[in-house]
């Protein structure tokens, strides 16, 4: 059973009867991921069920179920939530989309008031653009990255409007911003939020790490994965993983439609072996890395990309011998040292990982 399942089968169930769970806010978080642009106001609220009617108007279910993509169905739990008693007297509020090429910022986010009289604020993952993914590499390196930023400022907005009960959350690089953003809340905003969710998101520096907001909030974050994250494994965060078990396989774990839900819990598992060599590898990879480094191997990687003529790393992606050869162009034009400092970078890179592939499976002969 999947989130879709879980609102149709408990969809009637109030949160009077059965109180906000980790369920309902994977279900809001990747709520985040419609393009609400022209139907929820930036300074105002609207009803889910009239959103729902709007965005319908203009793109139809076929559309959305032929776009490709692992968050394309977002729009469509509009249809479940309006039809039952837990989620139909909500309010959309206060979107926000902002995508800034020059800044490498990307930041989306919408909150919601709940028929428990609760808010919750959610924050969208990585989209399909490379600027996107440029400033989840950015979180490596340097100080906040503009859209933490900009996170930290919706969220202390939404407080002062709202001086109720909080939840927030998101998935993948929105369950970074949603993290980061409670931490800079002072301590009397951050006494109203009962939960923070971070849905296989990536995590900090040590700078966040030893903050004083971030420890304060810590113990109400909530850090799901899937058996095999990738990118829930990037950085460190300090709250405790809870494995949840998918129904697909590799990189496609991150899709949150994909996690297994029984009643109003997550199917909970183990971390599998490329998770955890994934989580070693990057963590002594980067290690290795000043700030300087990070940033100039990040820059030249997103040059190549670049270079395809590609905004998006599905159209990179999708036309693989193109964008290959482009990029193999590119690399020949870069400068000598940008070369052999990519190549250098790349060569550790492998060397770690083979290294620790070598000491899980020298540990699993151990275990048998």
């Amino acid at each position: 059973m999947n989130i879709f399942d879980y609102l149709s089968w408990r969809g009637d169930v109030p949160f009077s009867a059965d109180p906000f769970n980790e369920v309902d806010g994977l279900v809001l978080s990747e709520l985040a991921y419609t393009n609400f642009a022209g139907i929820v106001p930036a300074r105002g609220e609207i009803g889910l069920g009239e959103a729902a009617e709007l965005f319908f108007a203009r793109t139809s279910r076929e559309v959305i179920l032929e776009t490709p993509g692992s968050t394309a169905p977002a729009p469509l739990l509009m249809e479940e939530m309006s039809r039952g008693a837990r989620f139909r007297d909500s309010r959309l509020m206060h979107f926000i989309n902002v995508v800034d090429k020059d800044k490498s910022e990307q930041m989306a986010a919408v909150s919601l008031l709940l028929p428990d009289g609760s808010v919750f604020v959610s924050f969208r993952g990585t989209d399909n653009t490379l600027v996107g993914w440029r400033e989840d590499m950015a979180l490596s390196y340097g100080e906040a990255t503009p859209g933490q930023k900009r996170a930290a400022a919706y969220l202390q907005n939404i407080t002062k409007r709202f001086p109720g009960p909080l939840r927030v959350g998101g998935h993948s690089k929105g369950g970074n911003f949603a993290v980061y953003a409670a931490s800079c809340c002072p301590p009397e905003v951050q006494d109203r939020i009962s939960l923070v969710y971070s849905f296989d998101g990536p995590g900090f520096r040590d700078e966040v790490l030893c903050s004083e907001g971030y420890r304060r909030i810590l113990p109400r974050v909530r850090h799901l994965v899937p058996e095999g994250s990738i990118f829930g494994m990037l950085l460190t965060e300090m709250a405790e993983r809870q494995v949840v078990i998918s129904s697909a396989t590799g990189f496609y774990q991150h899709d949150g439609f994909t996690w297994q839900v029984e009643r109003n819990r997550f199917v909970r598992g183990e971390l599998n072996e490329t998770a955890r060599l994934m989580d070693q590898t990057m963590d002594s990879w980067l290690d290795h890395m000043t700030d300087e480094e990070r940033s100039s191997f990040f820059d030249t990687v997103f040059i190549l990309l670049e270079s395809t003529g590609h905004e998006s790393l599905s159209g990179v992606f999708g036309q693989k011998l193109k964008s290959t050869e482009s990029m193999l162009g590119s690399m020949v034009k870069l400068p000598k040292e940008k070369r052999k400092e990519l190549l250098s970078f790349l060569r550790e890179l492998v060397h770690i990982g083979g290294k620790n592939a070598m000491h899980l499976h020298m540990g699993r002969r151990d275990e048998d």
